[in-house]
């Protein structure tokens, strides 16, 4: 069985398209037997990737920092709960839990545990990869970004083999099955 680490907003403030997209990848997860890894709040994305994976028959594990336990921020739906100290511990833990990893649409957060698992990637620490799913073109503007570090020298050749942009739910299970 496949673990699939997902990044995402907890943020409810959102889109209603981004929930869907959310789901449509928790009900992928179920589909494909994976184990849902993933930061284990009650809200926003995270939770409506749970939901929707727990439904569709997916092991769900929350990796969850002692802050969102003392503000009563974590989902019901956990089937294994992984308590952390803090984010740089969760991301830790989310990419050793992990076969894959996927990055939905997110905030500062999101940013921070893609570049985590990318930087600790091209030095050598593991091999895995980070996937984008560029719902509604998504990460186009961060993909342009490190397209000009690239052309300035300043990130290092292979990162397209590290992160990669998937454009649809297809591609995505094709990433998650070829693991």
């Amino acid at each position: 069985m496949k673990s699939v680490a997902i990044f995402c907003a907890a943020s409810e403030n959102i889109a209603p398209g981004y929930f869907e997209v959310a789901a449509e990848v928790g009900n992928l997860l179920g589909r494909l037997g994976a184990t849902l890894v993933y930061g284990g709040a009650r809200f926003g994305l995270m939770e409506a990737t749970a939901k929707a994976a727990k439904i569709s028959g997916a092991r769900i594990v929350g990796v969850v920092p002692r802050i969102l336990e003392e503000r009563d921020r974590v989902s019901s739906l956990l089937d294994e709960k992984v308590p952390c100290n803090n984010l740089s511990d969760r991301k830790d833990i989310m990419l050793t839990r992990s076969d894959v990893i996927v990055a939905l649409p997110g905030g500062v957060g999101t940013l921070d545990e893609i570049f985590h698992v990318a930087a600790a990637a091209t030095i050598g620490y593991h091999s895995k990869r980070v996937v984008l799913y560029n719902a509604n073109g998504f990460w186009n503007g961060l993909m342009s970004v490190l397209g000009e570090m690239s052309d300035e020298g300043f990130v290092r050749a292979g990162l397209h083999n590290i992160i990669i942009v998937v454009n649809s739910i297809e591609e995505l299970e094709t990433i998650i099955k070829e693991v």
